[in-house]
């Protein structure tokens, strides 16, 4: 199953810079790092980033993540991924720019998993 990470500018440049990230500073106070599934990827992105541009969509693998990988409740008890360890560059799959829209909603790619 494909999971997601939105990432702001300065975020996505320091993974590609380091290797390595433990997450936003949301993260790091939470402790995990935060994922969403394809379903909940546009719910997050317009309650945690709305109106944010030159955000960054990465696609992982979540399987490939193993057992540091929590399947917890949140939002309305649905089941979100995350993640208890540092996360690296070289899981993300893929990732695409996220822009908005002209309704200033973030428009996501078509061919997310």
């Amino acid at each position: 199953m494909r999971i997601y990470k939105i990432f702001r500018a300065a975020e996505w440049a320091a993974l590609e810079r380091d290797g390595t990230t433990d997450g936003a500073p949301v993260d790091l106070a939470d402790g995990y790092i935060h994922f969403s599934t394809a379903s909940q990827a546009a719910e997050t992105a317009a309650k945690h980033f709305a109106g944010a541009s030159g955000l960054v969509l990465a696609e992982l693998e979540a399987e490939a993540l193993g057992e540091k990988l929590a399947w917890e409740p949140s939002r309305g008890g649905q089941l979100f991924p995350h993640l208890y360890r540092a996360l690296a560059r070289t899981e993300v799959l893929r990732h695409w720019p996220l822009p908005l829209d002209a309704q200033g909603r973030h428009a996501f790619p078509e061919d997310m998993a």
